[in-house]
């Protein structure tokens, strides 16, 4: 494993995660090429038009490696038709997009870091769930399947792939922290439809080590888990996150509710459904996770330490 400094594209480089990522590449002494939508910006930016399937092959010549963030938020408007489709066009057709364009690199990089997420393996329960488990079933589950295995013109020309299946990212800066915090503030926060759903969840400052991780080790191909060993459910989420802020977290959210609120497919998707997934993959390669149980990396972030992320 080579710890000499790399040149990396990053694409979604301004959103929540690309930014710290961004950031944490550049503190480690590696070079950061941002890609950016239509004409580049500043010098060092790679163009790329993911909604026209554009991207030249040539922009792509020096880099050691790209991780691929880019994609709509599954937050914001509900789940019509056509926002699903812009949800699914912005993971797999911009995912198409880069595979392509590194498959016809001269000296494509010699890895590529594609997102993708636990998502994949629907609504399982109480399921334990590590890479070797079957896909799921379900919109998220579908679109997650599809934006994988559109990175496969890249794996063959010979790149080796990494797929990151990141499960909730917490940090205060965004995510779903961002949205939790102010009504748990208010004493509004809660278990969701009696709590009892698995949520998988990674501390950030883990996952953009895990992604550093993957870009260095050879040994990584295909996907791995990008969450904390210790999943929890969703009313013992709220009960942490609650205590963290030295507020109550008893006002519950029941399901009919959620589904008016959000839509059923979006509330039963994104709400209600759970994965109890495990890092197998990066714990056999010898990964270890800075903050792997959530009561205290959440005590950590709400002031009792400064230096959480």
């Amino acid at each position: 494993m080579s710890a000499a400094p790399l040149t990396v594209g990053v694409t979604g480089a301004s959103g929540f995660i690309g930014s710290a990522l961004c950031a944490a590449l550049a503190a480690s002494g590696d070079g950061v090429r941002r890609f950016a939508r239509g004409r580049a910006a500043s010098p060092g930016e790679i163009a790329w038009d993911p909604a026209r399937g554009r991207l030249d092959p040539a922009a792509l010549e020096g880099l050691d490696a790209v991780v691929h963030l880019s994609g709509a938020s599954l937050d914001g408007p509900r789940w019509t038709a056509a926002r699903k489709r812009e949800l699914v066009q912005s993971r797999v057709g911009s995912t198409a997009t880069l595979a392509r364009a590194i498959g016809s690199c001269s000296r494509p990089p010699r890895v590529l870091v594609s997102g993708s997420a636990v998502g994949w393996y629907g609504d399982r329960g109480d399921e334990p769930l590590d890479e070797s488990s079957a896909p799921g079933g379900g919109f998220l589950a579908g679109m997650a399947h599809d934006w994988e295995a559109a990175a496969a013109p890249a794996a063959a020309a010979g790149v080796r792939v990494v797929h990151p299946r990141t499960g909730l990212v917490l940090a205060r800066q965004g995510g779903v922290l961002a949205a939790l915090e102010r009504p748990f503030a208010l004493g509004l926060g809660g278990p969701l439809a009696g709590g009892r759903a698995w949520w998988s969840w990674i501390a950030l400052g883990d996952l953009l080590r895990a992604i550093g991780f993957a870009l260095r080790d050879e040994r990584l191909r295909g996907p791995f888990n990008a969450v904390s060993p210790a999943p929890v459910r969703q009313g013992e989420f709220a009960r942490a996150l609650g205590a963290a802020l030295h507020r109550p977290a008893f006002a519950p959210a029941p399901a009919f509710a959620l589904r008016i609120l959000l839509g059923r497919e979006r509330a039963d998707e994104m709400l209600l459904a759970g994965q109890r997934a495990a890092p197998a993959v990066l714990l056999a390669a010898g990964f270890s996770f800075a903050s792997p149980a959530l009561g205290p990396y959440l005590d950590l972030l709400y002031g009792r330490s400064s230096g959480a992320r």
